[in-house]
């Protein structure tokens, strides 16, 4: 059963690949929804014998690699974290697999779609269920392969070209830290298998002073870890791909942003916890990461225009929240939240996909307005989805974002107040854009053209089903599972996220956090609300107050601009390598040294060379016969004398010579 939780979604993928076009559309998206679907239901069975029955499972199916004391075997690792992440992978995934019959069913390449759409599915769960580093970086590479041919479906599309080939080497970057991440792990312990490392993690290791610090092994590997999922998780820095990553089709958007690719980075920290507590530098690092991204995502969602780019900067900040979480010490916490967080943002993408297929693929807010009331049950999925993102009292967000603040305060730390404070102000700007999103899109007088909106149209009932179901988890899961996964004295990990005696500071955060601390996000979210009410209907007056001040034009310029993050990068390095590449690599490298020492370089030497040499063919007796004289006294000559001259010529070296001098003899004669 537990190896079908795996495999069923690879299966689905390959029948839909290899016989889509036998299958049909109709075919293909049965074959794969249902494989998923399956996947699902036993995800559910292994969640309630694994985690509420305390029954941990492993399975070792065959080994992998095995060299001497090097040993990485096809190993499956069952325990609470791996099927909280079972359950969030593969019940998104059946829901947007279901969605997706009717959004993309007048596509010609349904099944293809299909085929592409399980392919996270498979690796996630390859991901989450490995028992050591080499599996967990074969589910990694694996999930940013799937986001690349997702993204990258309608290829005819120059925009969707632009944002796979921006997502792969942004992604490639994280992988620069997460590889020597691994590499180090090895080299430190001696295994790539994860529980081993773990059990050893608290060893005391040898530390070195750079740049006036005190840095160990184990910080390092840490830090290489973060770069790592920050790459993966749409952290500050590797950010610019997430918001670029929309010109897939939506339900990609949800796949990705909710359940799949962005998750893996936070589940990748929660679950090398044993190695994190140890380096406090680590964690101080990964929680201002996390709260800096959380605020940078917040400021730059509350001017952009396409209402699918608002959603994926909410991400991103949903997930400063969780990475700055684990920067606390409190994993569970953050692992709750990603669970709460994939149901409420796959409602809120999919929710959007329904009012962008019923207008024809318009993204633009600007160019909708007035759609309650031919969109009455797509405003209320959105609003319930909304409500929940913003940790409103009592759905399902508010029930793990408050605590993240909560535990944050209660860290009394400088990075703890630093992380609460930028949380807090990111719950109003949170607020603000999402609200705005939803009275742009519904509420103010319509802007869109005529012929949308007559033929404008609600969700049909394939895709209403999941938006119920989904809207279900995004108001009752929180409330379900807060006792059970982050109550006071719970059983529910059983230690897998570890976290040190000194590090746990959940009970303190529920006693001994003042009153008024656990009120400040409820004042925000709602004066966000408020102030996207009162400011989106008179918004001209306020673009031209913009417009007429010059640092409220630079502000709404920096802003909008998205903190100026990709023209810096274009500038700076994607440019210089650019450069470098042609100018150096292709024109110094390849059309240079390459050329003239490989196989042009000595085929057209020896041409050269013949050519000299059949100019000699005089046809004279005697001119043969003194070249016959003259090569045999040199032979004997240069025989005789080569002990002493070897010492002087350079073999290399000559022939170098030789062959530039035929190359520049050939130059001269063009």
């Amino acid at each position: 059963m537990y190896l079908l939780i795996v495999f069923l979604p690879l299966l689905g993928s390959s029948v839909a690949g290899f016989f889509g076009r036998f299958l049909g559309s109709e075919g293909s998206a049965i074959m794969t929804t249902t494989c998923v679907s399956f996947s699902s239901i036993l995800s559910f069975i292994a969640f309630y014998e694994v985690a509420p029955g305390a029954s941990a499972c492993y399975l070792r199916i065959a080994p992998w690699i095995s060299s001497e004391m090097f040993d990485a075997s096809w190993g499956f690792l069952f325990d609470s974290p791996t099927v909280v992440m079972l359950i969030v992978v593969t019940s998104i995934s059946s829901l947007v697999h279901l969605y997706s019959i009717s959004y993309m069913s007048e596509d010609p390449h349904s099944p293809r779609f299909m085929c592409y759409l399980s392919i996270p599915t498979f690796f996630m769960p390859m991901l989450v269920t490995g028992d050591n580093s080499l599996q967990l970086f074969l589910g990694w590479e694996g999930v940013g392969l799937a986001s690349y041919l997702l993204i990258h479906f309608w290829f005819t599309r120059l925009q969707a070209d632009k944002a796979a080939t921006k997502a792969m080497p942004v992604n490639r970057v994280g992988d620069f830290g997460l590889a020597p991440g691994i590499s180090g792990r090895f080299t430190l312990f001696q295994t790539v298998d994860s529980s081993t490392i773990f059990a050893r993690a608290s060893a005391p290791r040898n530390s070195w002073i750079s740049c006036n610090m005190r840095l160990n092994a184990i910080t390092l590997i840490c830090i290489l870890l973060l770069i790592g999922a920050a790459g993966k998780s749409a952290q500050i820095g590797s950010h610019t791909w997430s918001p670029d990553a929309m010109e897939g089709p939506t339900p990609v958007s949800a796949s990705i942003h909710a359940a799949t690719m962005v998750t893996a980075g936070v589940f990748m920290i929660a679950r090398c916890s044993p190695l994190f507590e140890y380096p406090p530098m680590a964690l101080i690092v990964i929680t201002s990461a996390g709260a800096t991204t959380s605020f940078l995502a917040a400021t730059t969602g509350i001017l952009q225009n396409d209402l699918k780019r608002v959603i994926a900067y909410s991400t991103c900040s949903q997930l400063g929240y969780m990475i700055f979480a684990c920067g606390i010490s409190n994993y569970s916490v953050s692992v709750f939240h990603l669970m709460n967080h994939a149901f409420f943002k796959a409602l809120l993408f999919l929710s959007a996909g329904s009012v962008i297929h019923a207008m024809s693929d318009e993204q633009d807010m600007r160019k909708m307005g007035g759609l309650a009331s031919s969109f009455p049950f797509t405003y209320a999925m959105m609003l319930m989805g909304s409500l929940s993102l913003i940790g409103f009292p009592f759905p399902t967000g508010f029930y793990s974002k408050d605590v993240i603040l909560e535990l944050a305060y209660t860290k009394y730390t400088i990075s703890g107040n630093f992380a609460f404070w930028l949380g807090s102000v990111s719950v109003l700007f949170t607020s603000y854009y999402s609200f705005r999103s939803l009275f742009l899109t519904f509420l103010v007088p319509t802007n869109s053209f005529g012929r949308d909106i007559l033929r404008c149209h609600d969700a049909p009932i394939p895709m209403a089903i999941p938006l119920i179901l989904l809207a279900l988890g995004s108001l009752f899961v929180g409330y379900l599972a807060k006792d059970m996964m982050i109550g006071l004295g719970t059983h529910f990990w059983a230690n897998s996220p570890f976290v040190l005696p000194k590090n746990e500071i959940l009970a303190e955060s529920e006693f001994a956090a003042p009153t008024i601390t656990k009120l400040i996000p409820i004042p925000f979210s709602t004066s966000g609300a408020s102030v996207a009410y009162n400011v989106n209907p008179v918004a001209d007056q306020f673009q031209r107050a913009f417009q007429t001040s010059t640092f409220c034009n630079r502000l709404y310029s920096f802003f909008n601009k998205r903190w100026f993050f990709d023209q810096v990068f274009n500038d700076f390095l994607v440019r210089s390598f650019l450069r470098f590449g042609y100018e150096v690599s292709f024109e110094a490298l390849d059309k240079g040294a390459i050329e003239i020492l490989g196989p042009y370089g000595i085929s057209y030497t020896f041409r050269r060379l013949a050519e000299r040499i059949s100019q000699l063919q005089s046809g004279f007796v005697y001119h043969y016969a003194f070249a016959m004289l003259l090569g045999s006294t040199l032979f004997v000559t240069f025989y005789r004398m080569w002990d002493s001259l070897s010492s002087w010529v350079d073999n290399r070296s000559s022939f170098i010579f030789l062959v530039s001098s035929f190359y520049n003899n050939k130059s001269s004669q063009e």
